[in-house]
This record gives structure tokens, sequence and C-alpha cells, in this order.
């Protein structure tokens, strides 16, 4: 299951309305869980800041494969879950 960004939303500045923590593990916790690793709220975010289309996802998992920080610096996830189950608490999962 991919999440679904329109180009539209991610070209103008988005605000999340609440904000939660993950209870556990999902493949959308894995992929926000990259996404804050590497300094950024999600995927709208992301892609706002960055100013790209796309991002690049594993096509077995879909889980993020690269991300590039605001330092222009690039994190590498692997195919396989990086959240571990401690973790997860710390995910945080914003509702638009």
């Amino acid at each position: 299951k991919k999440s679904e960004v329109s180009g539209a939303m991610a070209k103008t500045d988005i605000k999340p309305k609440s904000i939660h923590h993950a209870k556990k593990w999902s493949d959308d916790v894995e992929n926000l869980y990259r996404f804050q690793q590497a300094g950024y709220r999600d995927e709208v975010e992301y892609k706002q800041v960055k100013q790209v289309d796309m991002v690049e996802c594993w096509p077995e998992t879909g889980f993020v494969k690269k991300l590039q920080r605001r330092d222009d610096t690039f994190y590498y996830y692997d195919k396989q879950r990086e959240c571990e189950d401690k973790e997860v608490h710390k995910v945080k999962v914003y509702v638009y």
C-alpha cells in the first residue's frame, strides 16, 4: 500500500491538523520513521522542502529507499523493516 500525496498538495505549504504517536508497527509507521530520522515530519513535508514529486522506494516492500536530509547528505535504508518495536512509540503520525 503506497501513500499517495498528489503533486499539487506537496507544492503548497500544508500544516497537519493533529498529531499522535504510533501504537503499533505498520508499513506507514515504517516510512514515517524513515522520514523523521532524516529530519522531516513525513512525505508531505519532504516533498515541500526538497521540491520533488517522487520519493525513491523499494519496489518489493514499498518502504522508502533513500532520503536527502536538509544538509544535502543522504540516508539510505534497507528493504527490511528498520523501525524496531521499542522505537514505534517515538514515531509521530500527522493528520491532515
